[in-house]
């Protein structure tokens, strides 16, 4: 696109090959599929199918190599979803509030399960975080409305 003088993304990803008259060049709203994927690769914030507008949420970030933090806000219809991760050599550091009347399933990417803490402590002793599943390097748990800040040791 670059190459063809394009100062916005165009319509089709491979070139200009379709017909002229579908091809405008001009999709500068196309980077909404971008910001679609840093909410919920990077950040993590997700909707759950089986409910709407964020009454049940769904975190799971992606933590690429040599991205060392992410910071990101979502305004649903319950109220602001927060999801900021840092990485601090091999420990992850993930702030996150839920909005009231919403609840979320969190997957937390550890080393193990037993490499999980929320608020300094393990998380047997928060009543409200229901453990579910470890899989995959995370370790998935079940959060009432509040914010928590989950520490990790990562990769």
């Amino acid at each position: 696109m670059i190459a063809n003088g394009a100062t916005t993304i165009w319509e089709l990803w491979n070139g200009n090959t379709a017909d002229p008259n579908m091809n405008s060049q001009n999709h500068v709203m196309m980077l909404g599929d971008l910001l679609i994927w840093y909410y919920e690769n990077l950040a993590g914030i997700r909707t759950d199918k089986t409910a709407v507008g964020f009454k049940k949420i769904i975190m799971k970030p992606t933590l690429p190599n040599g991205l060392e933090f992410v910071n990101a806000s979502y305004k649903s219809a319950y109220g602001l979803i927060k999801s900021n991760w840092k990485k601090n050599g091999k420990e992850l550091e993930w702030n996150i509030s839920i909005p009231a009347n919403s609840s979320a399933k969190i997957f937390i990417p550890a080393l193990s399960a037993n490499d999980v803490a929320e608020g300094g402590a393990p998380l047997s002793l928060s009543a409200d975080i229901k453990v579910i599943s470890w899989k995959d390097g995370a370790l998935a748990v079940e959060v009432p409305s509040g914010n928590y800040q989950f520490k990790s040791i990562i990769k």
